[in-house]
């Protein structure tokens, strides 16, 4: 179930990058994100009553929650018209509590592939810190880096494990260069938002100078 549930934010993730590219009416996506947060908070109470009650396990189920919380909350925000702020700071809230997992996965479970998926969900919970609470104008850029998270780190690993293959050595491997070669890609759109932004204040004082 938890697989069925990350397939599930694979979708929701896939719209919101298309809602930040102005694409998506935001409204809409809005109630796929509450359909899919309910689910995703739902499917961890099973899954932690029926688990083994060990610590790591419901350690690592509760992150599950992370995910569910966020999208009821970019749901209600969205259908409700509300103020990015709040969810902008559970935002930030959620990329430290992102760090922490991915330092655990790396130290605890010598698990590259999870260690490096949660840092790149943290980057992404860190933009919508940025966008929601303190009003960066960067939705194209997020949305970029949401679709390409909605694949590289839902949608295709929830398939593949799926099948059953995700935890093979070859699949680590080859996920591992991926997730890399994600980094380098959102290290690039990175540069070309700072060189527009230098661009467009150069301009601006250009014309304010005229």
């Amino acid at each position: 179930m938890g697989d069925v549930g990350l397939f599930l934010s694979g979708a929701a993730l896939f719209l919101n990058s298309f809602m930040l590219f102005g694409k998506a009416d935001a409204k809409s996506v809005g109630y796929f994100n509450l359909f899919v947060g309910v689910l995703q908070v739902v499917i961890p109470f099973y899954l932690i009553v029926i688990s083994d009650q060990q610590h790591w396990t419901i350690f690592n189920l509760a992150s599950i929650f992370l995910f569910g919380l966020t999208y009821l909350f970019v749901g209600v925000t969205n259908v409700k018209g509300l103020h990015g702020s709040g969810l902008g700071y559970y935002s930030l809230w959620v990329s430290v509590v992102a760090i922490l997992y991915a330092v655990v996965s790396f130290l605890k479970f010598q698990d590259t592939v999870g260690s490096l998926t949660w840092v790149a969900w943290a980057y992404l919970w860190f933009l919508f810190f940025l966008s929601g609470a303190l009003n960066k104008k960067i939705d194209t850029y997020i949305g970029k880096v949401a679709f390409v998270q909605s694949w590289v780190t839902l949608t295709f690993p929830a398939l593949l494990s799926l099948a059953g293959v995700w935890k093979t050595q070859a699949v680590s491997q080859a996920w591992t260069y991926l997730l890399i070669a994600s980094f380098i890609y959102f290290i690039v759109c990175t540069i070309q938002l700072v060189l527009r932004s230098q661009k467009k204040e150069k301009r601006l004082e250009v014309q304010a100078a005229s």
